[in-house]
């Protein structure tokens, strides 16, 4: 089991989608997020749900709530997280990638280091923000993101001490922005599980 605390980050807008992606049902279970965090538990010694309200979500869970009053943004998620924990890394995976599995998280952390700001999963179509180690070394700069309204993580990222991790599997990083790639998602894991 990892000690690292993963948060697991369920507070975007869903906007390709039409509707919350993260309460959609998903794997057995009445809303993706609970999905998620099921698993990610039998993974990480703590897992948090980052998200704007935990009223929507209807499963027992340690919620980190972002600040009032701010853009729907990872930013936001990351400054509450290191002021909630007081662990110097945290783990963080988007809601709608439900295919990432241990041997990533396993990659990612053999590849962090001290002096780092950041390790994060790439594979040949990009970088993936959401599927990474962040260190509370970046805190400052991300208060200074969310002051200011700046949600770019690439940026931030390529500004920073970061390492990126080559993963060539790019069907454990199929995320869920679009109802096609929910439907999809479904019959994968329907696949799977037979």
């Amino acid at each position: 089991m990892f000690t690292i605390p993963c948060i697991l980050f369920a507070g975007g807008k869903s906007s390709r989608m039409g509707e919350d992606k993260s309460l959609l049902p998903f794997g057995g279970l009445p809303t993706l997020a609970q999905y998620q965090y099921e698993r990610l538990k039998k993974l990480f010694a703590r897992v948090a749900v980052s998200t704007k309200t935990a009223d929507k979500f209807n499963f027992n869970a340690d919620f980190i709530l972002d600040p009032v009053a701010v853009d729907f943004a990872p930013t936001a998620g990351f400054v509450s997280s290191f002021k909630t924990l007081a662990d110097e890394r945290i783990m963080v995976l988007s809601v709608d990638t439900p295919f990432i599995d241990e041997t990533v998280f396993q990659s990612l952390l053999e590849k962090d280091e001290e002096g780092l700001d950041a390790v994060i999963a790439r594979t040949p179509t990009g970088s993936h923000p959401l599927c990474g180690i962040y260190h509370r070394s970046l805190l400052e700069e991300f208060e200074r993101m969310l002051h200011e309204g700046d949600h770019r993580l690439g940026k931030l990222l390529s500004s920073s001490k970061t390492r990126f991790v080559m993963f060539e599997d790019e069907e454990l990083f199929a995320n869920l922005n679009h109802p096609h790639e929910y439907q999809s998602a479904l019959s994968r894991f329907c696949e799977q599980d037979k």
